[in-house]
């Protein structure tokens, strides 16, 4: 389980920090991709398998599964930890999710996401702001 938010530097060659927290979790490396929301998504390799196999099975015949297929798996890159606890972020993983000097990394339970830090602040603004209307609408799906 990934929970927590951290702020951590990416270095002139692209590579971030993984909070220890998180190692931990990963083991010896993880699997990087592109996430919906411009963010990028890190899973462990079970996840990642779970969600391979539920996308791999979706039909091939409707042009939105091939997209959403495209879109996580193409992306997709093993990273290992250097000695100091980094992962070196591609850099058209970086360039998709608009990564620059400082990145939230932020756990959401079975997945972490890297967020650009002006994109997680505004990202976060707003979904604060609409907390009422979120809630409503899960209440309406049992949550």
């Amino acid at each position: 389980m990934f929970i927590g938010e951290y702020q951590h530097n990416i270095d002139a060659k692209g590579r971030m920090a993984v909070p220890a927290k998180f190692r931990g979790k990963l083991g010896n490396g993880a699997i990087i991709t592109r996430g919906l929301d411009k963010c990028l998504f890190i899973f462990n390799a079970a996840e990642w398998e779970t969600l391979a196999q539920k996308v791999t099975a979706l039909p091939i015949s409707q042009s939105g599964a091939r997209a959403f297929s495209r879109f996580m798996m193409s992306g997709a890159t093993d990273v290992e930890f250097d000695a100091q606890g980094r992962v070196l972020i591609p850099e058209h993983l970086r360039a998709y999710a608009g990564l620059s000097k400082v990145a939230v990394v932020a756990g959401v339970y079975n997945r972490i996401e890297v967020w650009d830090e002006g994109a997680w602040k505004e990202y976060r603004t707003k979904t604060e702001l609409a907390s009422d209307e979120i809630a409503e609408k899960l209440g309406e799906m049992g949550i």
